[in-house]
């Protein structure tokens, strides 16, 4: 056998092997990606679907206050402490109450004229929330997240030597390049692969990039680039691996100082709110023996404010500290936040453009993974790059099992003079380090051929 020949890139078969084996490994799960993410792409659609009776009640009589409708939910749950109070989404539209019950959240649904408990459900109960674990962490938290992570550093892989193989030699356009071709069995399951993967490529690439801040490895790295090198974000904004439902709720605590400070990066914007005091003194609060006091003067003062829902009222850490009233919108670039106190008066408040650099492009390109950053015409985008990956993966299916043979992986076969290419081993070493579950991954491969040569 020839000795391996070193040049800039490696031979066509190589790459085709290279892609092979990514496409093997990753496709199911891109096919699986594709499914659970478009039921999470219509979350807004489908909470609205799952919740519409609760949302259009015959309310008959005044309303309850938050205060007591709060109580009613507290009572439903014994033992439990109020972890959030969501802002009402019309007339009709039951209370929204999440309790924190052993350190678990359960959302209570309190009827606001009769005070009666409508539903209770855990928040990790929740369908939405069981899609998002099934699609970011296959239900099986951190470990999930790392075998995702895995996944997403490979499909990269796939992208590149994809395209790699997809492009046109010796002038080649048209049919088979731009477009799949019809005719032939073969060439159009070729072509379905080939030019469907072609195009969605890029929103391919952008989709597993913008997820990377989540997941359990890459985003502690970054997380820890942050913190001892760049200090690009004052406020991490986002869910790193598995987060409890509860935590997210909780989302970032008050300042626990004795005193309300003014937090670094919060301002009193220009806000004009007729019957508010805007409070800009740091000035501590009366301390009261009742946890609830002041949550209706900050309900009151939270719907004047206006911020896009859901909006979440938070208690304070401890009495006497202020209150914390933010917008959970999926367009997260519209998020807002503020820290009132107990008379409803803004101490602070935190806008979108206030954060950390990381923040607005994590948010940025989170909101356009969920389809939430610019509409409806987001989730079409997303849908139809989804349908395009399902197609591409049911191709590749058809032409691996048309060439697979009994007894046989159906693998390209390697050519005796491979080349390995000094340029491929560039590129792949950087993604390495870029990516350090591919990086890991690569070294194993690698020792494993050498002690498999050995043997």
């Amino acid at each position: 056998m020839k000795p391996k020949q070193f040049s800039l890139w490696p031979d066509h078969r190589t790459i085709w092997r290279w892609h092979f084996f990514a496409g093997l490994f990753c496709l199911p799960f891109v096919a699986f990606l594709s499914l659970t993410g478009s039921v999470y792409l219509f979350k807004p659609q489908i909470d609205d679907w799952i919740d519409w009776r609760l949302d259009h009640l015959s309310v008959t009589g005044p309303a309850a206050s938050p205060t007591q409708e709060v109580r009613a939910a507290l009572a439903a749950v014994p033992g439990g402490r109020l972890l959030a109070y969501e802002l009402p989404r019309g007339v009709g539209s039951a209370a929204r109450v999440v309790v924190d019950h052993g350190g678990e959240a359960i959302r209570v649904y309190v009827d606001p004229s009769s005070l009666l408990i409508l539903k209770k459900i855990p928040e990790e109960s929740r369908f939405e929330r069981i899609v998002f674990k099934l699609h970011g962490q296959l239900l099986l938290g951190n470990v999930g997240s790392v075998i995702m992570e895995m996944v997403a550093s490979w499909t990269i892989v796939m992208i590149v030597t994809g395209i790699y193989l997809w492009w046109p030699r010796g002038g080649a356009r048209g049919g088979g390049v731009l477009y799949p071709r019809v005719g032939r069995a073969r060439a159009r399951w070729r072509d379905l692969h080939a030019v469907t993967g072609l195009w969605i490529s890029l929103f391919l690439a952008l989709f597993l990039v913008s997820g990377l801040p989540w997941s359990f490895v890459w985003g502690h790295a970054l997380a820890r680039v942050e913190t001892t090198v760049g200090k690009l974000a004052s406020v991490q904004d986002w869910e790193i691996g598995a987060v409890s439902a509860r935590d997210v709720i909780v989302g970032h605590p008050a300042e626990n100082s004795g005193a309300i400070q003014r937090m670094p990066g919060m301002d009193m914007g220009d806000m004009d709110m007729p019957g508010m005091d805007m409070a800009r003194s740091t000035t501590a609060i009366s301390p009261s023996a009742d946890p609830l006091a002041g949550l209706d003067a900050v309900v009151i003062a939270s719907r004047r404010l206006g911020f896009p829902a859901p909006v979440l009222v938070t208690p304070p850490a401890r009495i006497g500290a202020p209150w914390r009233v933010r917008s959970d919108t999926q367009d997260r670039p519209r998020r807002v936040s503020a820290l009132l106190d107990a008379k409803g008066a803004v101490l602070s408040m935190e806008r979108f453009s206030s954060k950390g650099v990381a923040d607005r492009v994590v948010a940025y390109g989170v909101a356009a993974h969920e389809g939430q950053l610019f509409g409806w015409a987001n989730q079409v985008l997303n849908l139809f790059v989804a349908t395009g990956l399902l197609t591409m993966s049911v191709a590749a299916t058809i032409l691996w099992l048309r060439r697979k043979t009994p007894g046989h992986l159906g693998a390209p076969s390697p050519l005796a003079s491979q080349r390995v290419g000094v340029g491929s081993l560039v590129v792949m070493t950087a993604l390495g380090v870029l990516l350090p579950e591919l990086g890991a991954s690569l070294l194993l491969i690698v020792v494993a051929s050498v002690i498999l040569k050995k043997t």
